[in-house]
């Protein structure tokens, strides 16, 4: 529920509240635990909150270990992203480096048992990594074939963050607003539809940043 809330309705997180439904977190003989660290991870990682992000992912991903369970998937999969962020603010770079590492390895093994799950994670990730490399049109690619991958997927929230990802890497560039326009508008229509009202504000000024003649 507070996951929603804070994605979709802006409201602010009951963090007190969803401590007393999921107990002592320091007891590991406590298992709803494992879904309040995936849950505040997927927050973070929505919210922009990259530091907060990366305790909660490891922390996530501490209980849940090697496991295959998509829920460990996924909180990997944004901690890939998370590392990004912080790599790309020269941030723990070292550490930063190896949690992407780790997330493109366990994409790569998820999208080899269900394509249609991951392929797409893995193809974002992917794109993002070679942004910092400055591999232009291999980026482009990927970028691409993650956003045709979510929508067949149906995975309109990751259709929507992979675009945005693209505007942004566009945006970025200094020399392609035009661009960046397109992804960020393919970006908007996605969050909308998600219902996020929050990413929906977010990426409309980014949109109203943009110096574009005839936008």
């Amino acid at each position: 529920r507070e996951t929603v809330s804070v994605l979709i309705d802006k409201e602010d997180a009951t963090g007190i509240q969803e401590k007393a439904v999921f107990g002592d977190l320091n007891d590991p003989g406590n298992k709803p635990r494992e879904a309040f660290f995936h849950h505040s991870a997927i927050r973070c990682y929505w919210s922009g909150h990259t530091e907060r992000c990366r305790y909660f992912s490891q922390k996530s991903m501490n209980l849940t270990g090697q496991g295959g369970q998509p829920t460990a998937y996924i909180v990997k999969f944004l901690f890939g992203l998370n590392c990004l962020d912080l790599l790309r603010n020269n941030k723990q770079v070292n550490k930063s480096r190896e949690g992407i590492r780790v997330a493109i390895a366990a994409m790569e093994d998820a999208a080899t048992n269900s394509e249609w799950n991951f392929m797409n994670k893995l193809r974002l990730l992917e794109a993002e990594q070679l942004t910092l490399t400055r591999h232009h049109w291999r980026a482009i690619n990927k970028y691409d074939a993650s956003i045709e991958s979510a929508k067949k997927a149906g995975f309109i929230h990751e259709q929507g963050l992979a675009c945005e990802k693209a505007g942004f890497y566009f945006k970025n560039l200094d020399r392609n607003n035009k661009k960046a326009l397109e992804y960020f508008k393919q970006a908007c229509e996605c969050y909308k539809e998600w219902g996020s009202s929050v990413k929906v504000d977010f990426i409309q000024k980014e949109i109203d940043s943009l110096n574009v003649s005839g936008s």
